[in-house]
């Protein structure tokens, strides 16, 4: 149930973006040393959230990437799809996954895992990328 090094860079790197001068586009290279990221891996990370919206880009040399919503507008969970990071606690509740669990029709803990995996799904709903730069 750990996020991958992606969800959590994204989710460091939208911090940083968020807590950034309004207005003021932010490069990669900058986000890269005050975290302590590959900026070739964030670059990656980027190219996916600017896809979802979530950034978007300025060319030019002052460029750089800024939000693209409100950071009240953002989630974590936000953040982690954008990423196509998915955080489940057992198997079973991957909605997605190849093959469904083979025990899912008579296993007495899957309904359990499923209540488990749709309170962290709220939870990280429910924290804004406002909420974190105030922390």
């Amino acid at each position: 149930m750990r996020l991958t090094t992606k969800g959590r860079y994204g989710v460091r790197a939208l911090i940083n973006l968020a807590a950034a001068v309004k207005g003021q586009p932010v490069s990669i290279s900058k986000i890269a040393a005050v975290e302590g990221i590959s900026p070739q891996f964030l670059e990656q990370i980027f190219f996916k959230l600017k896809k979802s919206g979530l950034v978007r880009s300025l060319r030019g040399p002052k460029g750089g990437f800024l939000l693209g919503k409100d950071p009240a507008l953002i989630s974590i969970k936000d953040i982690l799809d954008a990423v196509g990071e998915q955080v489940f606690p057992a198997p079973c509740t991957d909605k997605e996954a190849k093959q469904p669990c083979i025990r899912q029709d008579n296993c007495s803990i899957t309904q359990t895992w499923q209540n488990f995996a749709d309170l962290i799904e709220d939870f990280l709903s429910g924290v804004t990328l406002k909420e974190l730069i105030k922390n």
